[in-house]
């Protein structure tokens, strides 16, 4: 009987115990390391896409430029690179990214269009970063 009582004593004992049902809070999203390439679109419906996008510092941004004629000319921001003038039409221009910084750029031909690209080592997961054509062929 000294036995079944101790037992029962234990067991009170151990229900009483602190609950694991606390749960900590999640933990911030952790960084990633920033892509070296992205593709950003300047689409006929005069949007540059994605808007906003992170690479790594010496990482490249390629310029699609579909059947309506745009341009990209860089806010004159220390480290900006060269613009991309005229009208282009149905082609792509790679533009290199050594410095890190923020780069605001513009289509002069549509006054609109605005894009930024921001050059560090890492993004975090809410960052826009993009790839890919968006649905657009290019030659």
């Amino acid at each position: 009987m000294r036995i079944i009582g101790l037992s029962v004593a234990l067991l009170a004992i151990a229900a009483c115990g602190g609950s694991s049902d606390a749960t900590a809070p999640p933990a911030p999203p952790s960084p990633t390391a920033s892509p070296t390439q992205v593709t950003v679109n300047a689409t006929p419906e005069l949007t540059f896409t994605p808007s906003t996008t992170t690479i790594a510092p010496g990482g490249t941004i390629a310029f699609a430029f579909g059947s309506v004629a745009h341009n990209v000319y860089f806010d004159a921001t220390a480290g900006a690179p060269a613009d991309i003038a005229g009208q282009n039409v149905n082609s792509r221009v790679s533009v290199t990214f050594p410095t890190a910084g923020t780069y605001v750029y513009h289509c002069h031909i549509h006054p609109q269009m605005t894009g930024t690209i921001i050059v560090a080592a890492t993004s975090t997961p809410s960052d826009s970063t993009g790839g890919g054509t968006g649905g657009y062929t290019y030659p």
